[in-house]
């Protein structure tokens, strides 16, 4: 066996931490500006829906997913700095397009979407990421280190909105810049801000990151892509096969754990301004403080994952994840008697239905309850009539938000770092690439399926629709897991070569 030096030690962690950082300013890209993205929106073409929301929240997955696979398949053969500056400088210049989406006189709305696209495809690099965290990791290290990722990935979530948050501070006008034709607000300087931490980014690439790669054991590699920078290894023997049964399932589990989750991000500020009638500036700033805390919910659960799965294994921690993200979509269901206020600007005429199902008939004027808010603006609040649901749907309580929130901010991480840790087990030695690049492929196809789900769900049926059929999803994953509880072992265990 060749004996891992000290020096070689410090260099693949120095270089797995540089990873780390990738990770983080990856999520970072995609939450700084997930809850500013409807009233930016809103503010910059009027002509946008709702619907159409859940089209730009979209692109920045299928960017990721077509981008994901390419990446993975680039870094199997090629050193990975390459793919790595290239994803990252490609992320950097879509942000900068993100802050000029305002200028044209119209459909503003397709530049935004182009932007936060071209932001996904640079996000790609996340299959570069945990691959090379795959192959720089014993098998002993691999769930603390994949643990540690997605600790990096939720800092990354929180400090997200808390720049947005920031950033409201700002306001809506901000400064304009006209020789630039720039302006700097609430919505654009959180975009030019994740732009210089890419920047920062692609430098420390360059001066500090390293290729390495170790077995399951620990023993050295000389990775195919080292391009001369790995040490005098061993020959790689990977015999065996992949178990492609375990890999599907996985990546079909996964894709209901992004699937959900993206619902629940999506959701998070049409649902706050609808049920508790907020204005857009409330609903960036407050859903920013509680994914914040969410946040800080994660990494506290990363860090216990990492001690707890030595005892009881990923598995069984997999399966309390689910449970505890079903209980949390269950609990947000409507299940009161009080309805949504409906926005005043909407109550126009005795055609107009009261929020009372006894009364429905009764002409605008002997509606009390469809006074002009305290707190209203030129803005209109509440929930618009346009959505039929808002006449005959409870509202769902604070109290009930809040909880659920809790709950999938405590199933959603477990589920997240177990499923990338089996599957970089079960995968073993091999180069996992193209692999990793499926399974990001698989996670981006769900946050592009389910905000457009939920987009349409909620619109066009409410809620109770909505949040029961991501129910009756996580069920049939459950499922899923039970079939193949029992393949869920890691290569080396599966042919014998080390005990699980």
């Amino acid at each position: 066996d060749v004996v891992e030096t000290q020096e070689h030690y410090k260099s693949r962690w120095r270089s797995i931490w540089i990873m780390y950082l990738t990770m983080f300013l990856s999520s970072v890209g995609f939450s700084i500006v997930i809850m500013s993205v409807w009233p930016y929106l809103q503010k910059i073409d009027p002509t946008a829906d709702a619907s159409f929301l859940g089209w730009i929240i979209a692109s920045y997955s299928i960017g990721q997913m077509v981008a994901s696979p390419l990446f993975g398949l680039w870094s199997n053969y090629r050193p990975r700095r390459e793919p790595l500056v290239i994803s990252t400088a490609i992320s950097v210049a879509a942000n900068c397009l993100y802050a000029y989406v305002h200028v044209p006189h119209s459909h503003n709305k397709y530049y935004m979407l182009a932007a936060r696209a071209l932001v996904g495809f640079g996000a790609g690099n996340v299959a570069v990421v945990r691959s090379y965290i795959a192959g720089a990791t014993s098998l002993t290290e691999r769930t603390s280190a994949m643990a540690n990722t997605s600790a990096c990935q939720a800092v990354g979530f929180i400090l997200g909105p808390v720049f947005q948050t920031c950033f409201t501070l700002i306001g809506e006008e901000g400064v304009t810049w006209k020789f630039l034709c720039l302006q700097l607000n609430m919505y654009t300087t959180p975009v030019l801000f994740g732009a210089l931490l890419g920047v920062i980014n692609i430098i420390l690439i360059f001066a500090i990151f390293r290729e390495h790669r170790v077995d399951d054991m620990g023993r050295l590699y000389k990775s195919i892509n080292s391009d001369g920078e790995g040490s005098d290894v061993l020959d790689q023997n990977a015999e065996g096969s992949i178990d492609h049964v375990a890999v599907v399932a996985l990546n079909i589990l996964f894709f209901v754990i992004l699937f959900v989750f993206a619902v629940f991000e999506t959701i998070a500020t049409p649902l706050t301004m609808d049920m508790y009638s907020w204005t857009r500036k409330e609903a960036v700033f407050y859903n920013g403080i509680i994914l914040s805390v969410i946040g800080i919910e994660s990494v506290i659960v990363f860090m216990v994952v990492k001690t707890l799965s030595k005892k009881t294994g990923e598995r069984a921690i997999l399966h309390a994840g689910l449970l505890i993200v079903l209980v949390g979509f269950f609990i947000l269901l409507p299940w009161g008697k009080k309805l949504p206020n409906i926005q005043w600007q909407e109550i126009k005429n005795n055609t107009i239905p009261r929020t009372a199902p006894s009364e429905m008939l009764a002409p605008f004027w002997s509606l009390p309850e469809l006074q002009l808010p305290s707190n209203h603006t030129a803005e209109p609040v509440g929930c618009p009539v346009t959505q039929s649901w808002c006449l005959n749907t409870p509202m769902i309580y604070l109290a009930q938000y809040i909880s659920s929130d809790v709950l999938i901010g405590l199933g959603y991480p477990v589920c997240n770092v177990m499923s990338y840790t089996l599957y970089s087990k079960v995968l073993g030695p091999k180069p996992q690439g193209v692999y990793m690049g499926w399974l990001t492929a698989s996670g981006s196809g769900a946050r592009i399926l389910g905000p457009v789900f939920v987009s349409q769900i909620y619109t066009h049926l409410g809620p109770r629709w909505a949040f029961s059929l991501i129910c009756g999803v996580v069920v049939v994953s459950l499922l899923l897991l039970e079939i193949v509880y029992k393949r869920l072992i890691a290569f080396s265990v599966r042919y014998g070569r080390m005990q699980e």
